[in-house]
């Protein structure tokens, strides 16, 4: 075989290769995201003392859980670093009925929107991205959970339109039944890839509120404004990108 036509071989093949390996990333720098799971409120209203509640772990309970469904956008900046700008529904429950303010008897019920811009560092990132069987769909399966791991952490900025419904006794209290608050978003999360184009991933994050009214009722003992978690079950596809950046279907031709 002519010697000059074998380079050109290796050439091309050490290219695909390097491009599956070094800018995977960049060829699918967007992702959908679509999540569900559970709300868990800390506020005025339930709970018990700081003095029979150390941590705050006795006031996590199922009777206080609620749902929340969520999806977003994500955009790779960097290799080991994106942006998301997440959307999320759900509700809210405090409830005196278990805490130390049992005889008071408020509870309120809170629906709530949430937008928010949310900054991702990936810590530790998946080996199988640098696989050139991976990228190119060949090989699935992954030799160690720990190789098809994404980790990370996130921070941001975002808002919270909430909507109250107390009962007799909330109300009685001449009590604010909706409003707006900004809040900061900050968790850790974690992606399992599965194939090239998507993965599943679990996220667990907090929010603090600027405002101590998300279950509409204050006492002249808080100290803090109100807080609420989510712990979230998420999927994610990755979109093709063309090399402005963008999703390859806005760079089509329209005719």
């Amino acid at each position: 075989m002519n010697r000059s036509l074998v380079v050109i071989i290796l050439f091309c093949f050490i290219t695909q290769i390097s491009e599956a390996q070094g800018i995977l990333w960049r060829k699918k720098r967007c992702e959908a995201i679509a999540g569900i799971g559970t709300t868990q409120f800390f506020g005025d209203v339930g709970g018990f003392t700081k003095t029979e509640n150390i941590l705050g772990l006795k006031d996590i309970s199922f009777k206080q859980t609620r749902f929340n469904i969520n999806a977003g956008i994500r955009y790779r900046i960097l290799n080991n670093v994106g942006a998301r700008l997440s959307l999320t529904y759900g509700m809210f429950h405090a409830t005196d009925s278990r805490g130390s303010n049992e005889k008071r008897g408020l509870e309120a019920k809170t629906s709530f929107f949430e937008p928010a811009l949310i900054g991702e560092y990936y810590f530790i990132k998946s080996k199988m991205e640098e696989s050139y069987l991976f990228a190119k769909g060949r090989q699935t399966r992954f030799k160690t959970i720990i190789s098809s791991l994404d980790i990370y952490a996130f921070t941001g900025i975002g808002g919270l339109s909430y909507n109250v419904k107390g009962n007799d006794k909330l109300v009685a209290f001449g009590y604010k039944s909706s409003g707006f608050t900004a809040v900061i978003p900050a968790g850790v999360g974690v992606n399992l890839l599965i194939m090239p184009d998507y993965n599943f991933g679990l996220e667990i994050g907090g929010r603090y509120a600027f405002s101590d009214y998300l279950d509409s009722y204050t006492s002249q003992h808080s100290s803090s404004n109100d807080v609420y978690y989510f712990l979230n079950f998420t999927f994610t596809y990755k979109i093709r990108t063309g090399k402005n950046g963008l999703p390859e279907f806005l760079n089509r031709r329209r005719f």
